[in-house]
């Protein structure tokens, strides 16, 4: 079943609050649900289907339902796949929508990277039953060298130079003139 023209994003919100210092992951959750529904001209009444992934506190979608009073929810999903979970959410809520499982899906993502690194509090939490554990986490991977190993492969596979991947951030840094919360 195709979900071309079946589904659409009608409503975004980026919070503005970077360091969240007096803020809990729910608040966050719920500013910006608050903010991407009033951006579309919907009420929350309007959602049934939620969408988060490990940044949600608690059980996840469950807890984040209770606690922004999303009582019409009939379809959540809390896919967790690292940094690229978000991305995934969009095609899983147009596949929902496209199916019939629902007509209004919200996906939230929230964090407190700078104010939990402030509270000495893990930025991210790390299963070490996970079963890639022994083999990334001894050697202390952080994004820039796991987005190095990323184009590597990249380059390895497609034979895409260094100067290529360079207009990655160019592109980047000239989007981001455009928005006055960006950090680059």
């Amino acid at each position: 079943m195709g979900i071309n023209g079946k589904s659409y994003i009608v409503g975004i919100y980026e919070h503005p609050c970077r360091a969240a210092l007096d803020k809990t992951l729910p608040q966050l959750h719920a500013e910006i649900a608050k903010g991407a529904l009033a951006d579309a001209g919907l009420s929350k009444d309007d959602v049934d289907a939620y969408f988060c992934a490990g940044d949600a506190p608690g059980l996840g979608p469950i807890n984040m339902i209770e606690y922004m009073g999303l009582n019409n929810v009939r379809h959540m999903d809390s896919t967790e796949t690292g940094g690229s979970s978000y991305i995934v959410h969009v095609n899983h809520a147009a596949q929902a929508i496209a199916a019939g499982h629902c007509n209004v899906a919200l996906i939230t993502l929230a964090g407190r990277p700078v104010a939990d690194a402030k509270e000495g509090k893990p930025v991210r939490y790390y299963n070490q039953q996970a079963p890639d554990f022994p083999f990334e986490m001894p050697y202390g991977p952080n994004v820039t060298n796991m987005y190095a190993m990323c184009a590597m492969r990249h380059m390895y596979e497609y034979g895409t130079t260094s100067e290529q991947l360079a207009w990655i951030k160019v592109a980047a840094s000239h989007h981001a003139q455009h928005n006055e919360h960006a950090r680059l």
